[in-house]
């Protein structure tokens, strides 16, 4: 007997449905964007191809990725890509996922970059690449490092940056914090680093606690160990008048501002908080000679 033809509608409806009853949270946003990966669609494509009918091995990956999100895995290294701003990045296991709180990050970094030219950047702890990438194809950079301690991490942001291809050559280092940039000064130095206490583990969503990379996550000293060492050794790599951008913990921002102006060595120091209020960005101006 012929297969009976189940149209892009349908199957999110029974998707939508199958993973709710598994707890899901963001049942029918997943299917969407699950069958989006399986089609190689735009997730708002589907709306124009609602009443396409699915292909046998179509609905047999299908089914196979919305078992492994029954399961927890996360939906972006079921489809292993993450969108960030205006980028499409491979991801898995390897790396953190990227967030739309590093985006404003981000944002914040192009701000202040914007009018002044010939900038230089380094991203400590790049993963994917996704800060680095985004400020060498937005920015007004002419040179752009990217430095993780994980070789694994590394491979992905290479990967990621020979299939976005920006103007500006990106360059990537192994080492912990500063440890590969000796000698060397930038305009920015700009950091997601992890800044969970590891006690706070169980509080996670399991997708978080169970499957992104601890080395990512997590920092020793209640989870501002990498922060603080940050703050200690950026001022060593940034040129007068360089900027220092940090995501941080919505519980950090008063102590991370306490470092950053006892150090003595930036000009002006603020906690800026993300679109929920909650403080989420340490930025810092390098004091002059």
């Amino acid at each position: 007997m012929p297969e009976t033809v189940l149209t892009v509608r349908e199957a999110l409806q029974r998707a939508a449905a199958w993973l709710a009853q598994r707890g899901i949270a963001a049942a029918r946003l997943d299917a969407e964007l699950l069958l989006a990966d399986v089609l190689q669609l735009r997730r708002l494509d589907l709306y124009l191809q609602l009443d396409r009918p699915l292909a046998s091995a179509e609905r047999d990956a299908y089914r196979q990725a919305l078992q492994r999100r029954a399961r927890g895995e996360p939906v972006q290294y079921i489809g292993g890509r993450a969108a960030f701003r205006s980028l499409m990045l491979a991801v898995d296991r390897r790396v953190l996922i990227p967030r739309p709180e590093t985006e404003q990050l981000v944002e914040r970094v192009l701000r202040w970059a914007r009018g002044r030219p010939d900038m230089t950047a380094v991203d400590i702890g790049t993963g994917s690449g996704a800060i680095a990438l985004s400020l060498a194809c937005e920015g007004p950079f002419v040179r752009v490092v990217g430095t993780d301690v994980s070789a694994d991490a590394l491979a992905v942001a290479q990967a990621n940056a020979a299939a976005v291809q920006p103007l500006v050559p990106l360059e990537w280092r192994q080492g912990d914090l500063f440890a590969p940039l000796a000698g060397e000064v930038f305009d920015v130095v700009v950091s997601n680093p992890p800044y969970v206490d590891p006690a706070a583990a169980a509080t996670l969503p399991p997708e978080v606690r169970d499957w992104e990379p601890p080395v990512a996550l997590f920092a020793p000293d209640g989870g501002r160990g990498v922060l603080r060492a940050l703050v200690a050794q950026a001022p060593a790599h940034l040129r007068p008048g360089g900027l220092l951008a940090l995501e941080i913990g919505e519980d950090q921002g008063a102590e991370v501002r306490a470092w950053l102006e006892a150090s003595g060595a930036f000009a002006w120091a603020r906690i800026e908080q993300d679109w929920t209020g909650r403080d989420r960005y340490a930025l810092a101006e390098r004091a002059g000679p």
